[in-house]
């Protein structure tokens, strides 16, 4: 007897069923749909509260040292385990686990070992060798060289390269993709923003700003950000197609928040002090061949996104040829790129099982009210999920591709989870925010450029 498939396919009821029918037919076919919804609510509140973990695991610390000022007794298992489940990027994977117990629970543990070998990890695998690549010492060095020509126009300032970064570095992302954008915006926004001492303020705000713009600035091509990959072929969204749908009003709602955000901070901007000297590059040269061959090693990344065995392959060939050209380079970052994609495959074998809610929801409602539940939606799931489910929908109208589209888009800066970059930029700036990203203040920063290009995009909902 062939046994059934999992995840479950969606119960098949009249399209006169509520939304409440619906859910309860899905639950009722498969229960264990309901404990996967719970234990994913488990690790999302999990996420929003690891900063307080880690807050409270650095208050025992500090306690642990007054107590024993000598230096005796500086390891402590208690301590160390709250620092680790206070990491964001380890907290879906840890949620895995009880999701496992529970698969084998209701079917089996063979089911849910089919399960986990049924999953693609493209994205997470994309992300870790693209962050390892774009964080290389040439690379950094030739993008800052390219942004710092633009930012001497505006007069080389703090102020000066940060409205430059926000804007230029998202955009960039429609062409070497939202993670490369993303990892070599944080980098340099660290060198010559972050470094200079911003206020709290002005530090989440800038982080809110980045990341929305980040989501909505990759989307001028078809290619480069992961919400759009998921559709554009299905879809038939050509480059010329998410130009002039999405592309411009992306850029022109990336200029107006930037500019607010640029106006209401003006004068701290304009009193942080660059460094006598500073630039975006060191003094050392790096031979125009070595720079050339990263670049064409990131386009052969960008070229095999969905080809995973290719991009093993092309990272091994990048840390043999890396490691051949040591005096040029800095110790390669693993760490950092391994754990952000620790994290989106936690995310990734979580979020498969969403669909027998989210589905439901997308084809309930009208255009206008779709964008903003789209948007909520990926304010706690990556919002690649979100449009790869609504692609799995057969009789979406031009409208409502257009509206879940918009909504994932200008949603993805609201969380950490909610777009696939998001943890990279979070973990190469998590060391200027005490104890880490707080995530209702990222929240509150990013809410007001979520609006704008929410306000733009529902304007001309009229036009698609």
């Amino acid at each position: 007897m062939t046994p059934p498939p999992f995840p479950p396919n969606a119960a098949l009821l009249s399209s006169d069923a509520s939304l409440g029918a619906v859910l309860k037919a899905n639950i009722s076919q498969s229960p264990v749909l309901l404990y996967s919804l719970i234990i994913f609510g488990l690790a999302i509140i999990h996420t929003l509260l690891a900063h307080q973990i880690t807050q409270f695991a650095n208050k025992l610390a500090d306690k642990r040292a007054k107590k024993h000022p000598e230096g005796k007794h500086e390891h402590s298992f208690i301590i160390e385990s709250l620092h680790f489940f206070g990491e964001v990027e380890v907290v879906f994977a840890i949620w895995v686990i009880p999701l496992l117990i529970v698969i084998s629970i209701f079917n089996s543990w063979q089911v849910a070992v089919n399960y986990l070998s049924g999953i693609r990890f493209d994205e997470p695998l994309f992300v870790v060798v693209i962050m390892i690549l774009a964080s290389t010492k040439p690379v950094l060095k030739f993008a800052g060289w390219c942004l710092e020509k633009v930012a001497n126009l505006l007069g080389g300032s703090v102020a000066a390269w940060w409205l430059v970064l926000l804007t230029l570095c998202p955009i960039l992302g429609s062409f070497i993709t939202e993670p490369g954008a993303m990892t070599l915006g944080a980098l340099l926004l660290k060198k010559q923003f972050y470094e200079k001492g911003p206020s709290r303020k002005l530090a989440y705000a800038t982080l809110g700003l980045l990341f929305v713009n980040i989501s909505i600035g990759g989307v001028l091509t078809n290619f480069a950000a992961p919400p759009v990959l998921m559709v554009a072929k299905k879809w038939a969204w050509t480059n010329s197609y998410m130009f002039i749908h999405f592309g411009i009003k992306s850029v022109i709602a990336i200029m107006i928040s930037n500019l607010v955000y640029f106006a209401y901070f003006f004068k701290e901007l304009r009193s942080l002090k660059s460094d006598a000297g500073s630039s975006a590059a060191d003094t050392e040269t790096t031979p125009i061949w070595i720079t050339s061959i990263h670049i064409i090693f990131l386009a052969a990344v960008v070229f095999f996104v969905h080809y995973p065995v290719i991009l093993i392959g092309l990272l091994f060939l990048f840390i043999a040829f890396q490691k051949a050209t040591a005096p040029h380079q800095d110790e390669l970052a693993l760490r950092g790129p391994i754990l952000v994609g620790t994290f989106l495959a936690g995310l990734v074998i979580h979020g498969s099982l969403q669909g027998w809610w989210i589905e439901p929801v997308i084809t309930k409602l009208a255009p206008g009210p779709l964008m903003f539940v789209s948007a909520g939606l990926t304010s706690f799931n990556d919002n690649a999920l979100i449009t790869y489910l609504s692609s799995l929908i057969s009789d979406l109208s031009p409208t409502l591709k257009y509206a879940v589209m918009s909504g994932a888009v200008a949603g993805g800066g609201l969380t950490v989870i909610a777009n696939a970059p998001n943890p990279a930029g979070q973990f190469l700036l998590k060391d200027h925010f005490e104890d880490g990203v707080a995530p209702f203040n990222l929240f509150i920063s990013a809410l007001f450029p979520t609006l704008v290009i929410l306000a733009i995009s529902l304007f001309l909902i009229q036009y698609n």
